[in-house]
C-alpha cells in the first residue's frame, strides 16, 4: 500500500494538471524514450517518460525501452522506491500533521466528502488522519477505472534488481512531499479533485500509448486548474534541479532516467534544458 500511495502521489501531476502559458519550445517527436549523448559522455544515457501507473490492460513496454534498460549501468527514478528508508519516510508523511477535520474549513470538508463518496465510496471521516495529498493520490488511482494497476517504476526496479545494477533517485520522498504541499493551497487541491474525471484520465492514457510527449505536456499544464506559481514549483524548478544532478551521474556511467512524461517537453522541460547544457538528445523509435 505504501508504495502505491507514493507512486500515485507522483501521478497527481499527470492526472490533474497545472496551469502555464502556451509551450514556446519546438515540438518534440512522438517518443517516450530519448538518447542522451555528446558533451564529453563516453557512453550514451537514456531518458524515459512514464505515466507512473496504468491499468494492466493498457500497460506496455517497447522493445526499444527494454534494450536501453538492459544496456545501462544504473537506473535513476524521481524517487528511489527500492530504498526502505524512503518507503518508511513516505509512510510517515502519508499521515497528516493534523486531522483533516481541523485542517480544513467546514465548506472544504463538505466538498471533499462529496468527492470521496462519488469517486471511492468512502466518507471523509475514514481518511481524517491522512494528509490531503494522500487523499488526492487515492482518488487519482480511482480515476483509472480498474483494480489491477501496474507501476512503471516498480517494473523498472524489478528489472534493475535482476541485473544487479545500482538504483538511485533525483529527489527524496520528503522533498517531493514538501514541493507538492508548497505548490497548492487547500482550495486549489479540492478544486482539482472536483475537476477530475475518468474521461480525462482516459485521454491521458491514450496520449501516453501514442508516445505523444507534447500532448502529455499539454495535459499536465492545462490552464483550468492552478497558478503559474504552481507550475514553476512543480515542473520548472524541479526540472532545473534534476538537470544539475544528471551530468555528474552520466559522466560516471550509462544511466536510464525514468521521470514523469510531463517533465520532458516545454521550454523548461528536461529535454530542452539538457540540449541547452550542450547534450545531444534524440528520440529512439526502434
Amino acid at each position: 500500500m505504501k508504495k502505491i500511495v507514493s507512486l500515485s502521489i507522483s501521478v497527481i501531476l499527470l492526472v490533474f494538471g497545472i496551469k502555464t502559458q502556451a509551450q514556446t519550445s519546438p515540438k518534440l517527436e512522438n517518443s517516450l524514450l530519448w538518447e542522451v549523448s555528446g558533451n564529453g559522455l563516453s557512453k550514451p544515457s537514456y531518458l524515459y517518460g512514464t505515466i507512473h501507473m496504468i491499468c494492466s490492460s493498457d500497460y506496455f513496454l517497447t522493445d526499444k525501452t527494454k534494450k536501453a534498460l538492459e544496456s545501462v549501468e544504473k537506473l535513476v527514478l524521481e524517487i528511489n522506491f527500492s530504498d526502505p528508508k524512503e518507503m518508511s519516510q513516505m509512510q510517515q508523511l502519508a499521515i497528516g500533521k493534523e486531522p483533516l477535520s481541523k485542517k480544513l474549513t467546514p465548506d472544504q470538508l463538505a466538498k471533499l466528502d462529496a468527492i470521496l463518496k462519488k469517486t471511492t465510496g468512502m466518507a471523509v471521516q475514514q481518511v481524517d488522519s491522512f494528509s490531503l495529498l494522500t487523499v488526492m493520490s487515492l482518488i487519482s488511482m480511482k480515476s483509472f477505472g480498474c483494480n489491477d494497476l501496474k507501476f512503471y517504476e516498480m517494473e523498472f526496479i524489478e528489472q534493475a534488481k535482476k541485473r544487479n545494477i545500482e538504483i538511485g533517485g533525483l529527489e527524496t520522498v520528503k522533498e517531493q512531499f514538501g514541493i507538492l504541499e508548497n505548490a497548492y493551497t487547500n482550495d486549489e487541491m479540492i478544486s482539482m479533485l472536483e475537476e477530475s474525471a475518468s474521461e480525462e484520465t482516459a485521454k491521458l492514457v491514450l496520449a501516453y500509448k501514442s508516445e505523444n510527449v507534447d500532448e502529455m505536456y499539454d495535459y499536465t499544464t492545462d490552464k483550468k486548474y492552478t497558478s503559474d506559481k504552481t507550475k514553476k514549483i512543480i515542473l520548472d524548478q524541479r526540472n532545473q534541479n534534476w538537470v544539475k544532478i544528471m551530468p555528474e551521474l552520466m559522466k560516471k556511467q550509462s544511466v536510464f532516467f525514468a521521470v514523469g512524461s510531463g517533465h520532458l517537453a516545454g521550454e523548461f522541460g528536461v529535454i530542452n534544458l539538457l540540449r541547452k547544457a550542450g547534450y545531444t538528445i534524440k528520440p529512439i523509435w526502434n
